[in-house]
């Protein structure tokens, strides 16, 4: 039978969501073909014996080292068969069926990747979508996310909007799609990955788009000691995507957000 959609699971640690995880993608993806495959970043938790003994049905990849997110998905993503790939988060809960997503991809190939609604684990509305770095958002990461009201709300009334990027605990594509883009960028190990895969699908005219009516909860999400980190992999994009003076323009502003975020740190 062919398969129409591999599920990619890169896990760091995170035995612990799993189960929910994967029972969520077994009831919902019960009326589709599919696959699951697991890469194991830096193997230490015991994984390894809880898939065999629990889900022998899955692909489970293990790695030496710790590729981080990008290079773990590239990877995962050369063994897998279906048409269709999910990048997924281990630490996910998947509400509803994903067939919609299907048809969408199906009837428009100007859509290059989709994302869904995100929920906190009080199943609370969290921002999933956002703007690509400008002068604006890289003084204030907050505005990347600054899509209008109903994102801010989460009160939408569309049945789907274009947006910039994606977040990449849900990235819903083609593999075709996929490796035309070449994946993830390797130079990135955590954060802002997902931002630059959407910038190279945007590169190559296809549309990011967000549907508000299909759901996942995200149990662990971002927090300000991880800044550091966001802040060099904004660095990085800004090296790949800006040329002369913007660049330079850029730089300075992110470096100032950066000061005044390791000032605040410290009171």
């Amino acid at each position: 039978m062919e398969i129409q959609l591999s599920v990619i699971i890169v896990n760091y640690n995170g035995l612990r969501f799993l189960k929910d995880c994967l029972d969520s993608l077994i009831d919902k993806l019960n009326t589709i073909s599919y696959e699951i495959i697991i890469l194991d970043n830096d193997f230490h938790d015991n994984i390894f014996s809880f898939i065999k003994e629990n889900y022998p049905m899955i692909n489970l990849i293990e790695s030496k080292i710790n590729y981080g997110f990008g290079k773990g998905n590239n990877e995962a993503v050369k063994q897998a068969k279906g048409k269709y790939v999910l990048l997924f988060n281990n630490d996910t809960i998947l509400l509803d069926k994903l067939e919609p997503i299907i048809s969408l991809l199906e009837n428009d190939k100007s859509m290059g990747v989709v994302g869904i609604n995100m929920l906190n684990a009080n199943q609370e509305y969290i921002p999933a979508a956002g703007n690509f770095p400008n002068l604006r958002n890289m003084f204030q990461f907050q505005k990347l996310l600054d899509l209008g009201i109903e994102f801010k709300e989460g009160k939408v009334s569309k049945d789907y909007y274009e947006v910039g990027w994606l977040a990449g605990s849900f990235l819903f594509l083609s593999k075709e799609t996929y490796i035309k883009i070449k994946g993830f960028d390797e130079d990135y190990f955590m954060y802002v990955e997902d931002v630059d895969f959407c910038k190279k699908i945007a590169d190559v005219g296809l549309k990011r788009i967000f549907i508000p009516n299909l759901s996942y909860i995200h149990f662990v999400g971002f927090n300000k000691k991880k800044n550091p980190m966001l802040v060099k992999g904004y660095e990085i994009y800004i090296k790949k995507h800006f040329k002369g003076i913007s660049r330079i323009l850029i730089t300075i502003v992110l470096s100032i957000n950066s000061f005044v975020k390791n000032i605040k740190s410290r009171f």
